[in-house]
Order: structure tokens, then C-alpha cells, then sequence
């Protein structure tokens, strides 16, 4: 069993950065692909990016490209996405999820975190 605790959402600005993070419970941390998620009001949950398990490949929706960056530390069983240059279309709920492998994806997560707010306003 992985339990998952995001953190570091709020209001920000147009413009601004926020740093999600995403804590891991479990000691096979490293065996598992990561991703970042999010869903508005009334639109479906989407994928932003994801990481494997090792950090030596990412994936990134096209909306997250040249903005977002992921990155893990598999010694502290945590991964971050660093949120720049943010648009009022990214207001979300913002969610982890893992999955034992190389990749994940919505449908394929095993884990998944509470989610954490993120609002930029304009």
C-alpha cells in the first residue's frame, strides 16, 4: 500500500510559480512512475506529467510543456512539479498518482493522493 499527501497549492497570480509536492509512504518508492493530474470544475481529470520510476524519463501534456517541470527524490519518497509563468486555465485541484512500473496514466494509476487547490487569478 502507497499513501500519497500532496502539498504546496494556493493563489497565485497570473504569471507567478508555485511547487506541488507529493509524499510518498512505502520503502519500493523508486519502482514506481509518477504523475501529476489535475481537474477543474465540471471538466474531467487530465493528465499533466509524469515521471519514472529511476527519474530518467518524463512525459508532459502539451499544456504543461516549457512551463511545468517534474522531478523526484527518491531518497526522501517525494516528487515535485514546479508550476511557472501559470494562466487562470490552470486552475485545478492538482493530484498525484502512482503506478509500479514505468509509466502511468489516469487509468492506470494504482495510488492517488487527496489533491491540493491550485487558483491562479488574472
Amino acid at each position: 500500500q502507497v499513501q500519497l499527501v500532496e502539498s504546496g497549492g494556493g493563489l497565485v497570480q497570473a504569471g507567478g510559480s508555485l511547487r506541488l509536492s507529493c509524499a510518498a509512504s512505502g520503502r519500493t518508492f523508486s519502482g514506481y512512475a509518477m504523475g501529476w493530474f489535475r481537474q477543474a470544475p465540471g471538466k474531467e481529470r487530465e493528465f499533466v506529467v509524469a515521471i519514472s520510476g529511476s527519474g530518467g524519463r518524463t512525459y508532459y501534456s502539451d499544456s504543461a510543456k516549457g512551463r511545468f517541470t517534474i522531478s523526484r527524490d527518491n531518497a526522501k519518497n517525494t516528487v515535485y512539479l514546479q508550476m511557472n509563468s501559470l494562466k487562470p486555465e490552470d486552475t485545478a485541484v492538482y493530484y498525484c498518482a502512482a503506478r509500479s512500473g514505468s509509466y502511468v496514466s489516469a487509468q492506470s494509476a494504482d495510488y492517488w493522493g487527496q489533491g491540493t487547490q491550485v487558483t491562479v487569478s488574472s
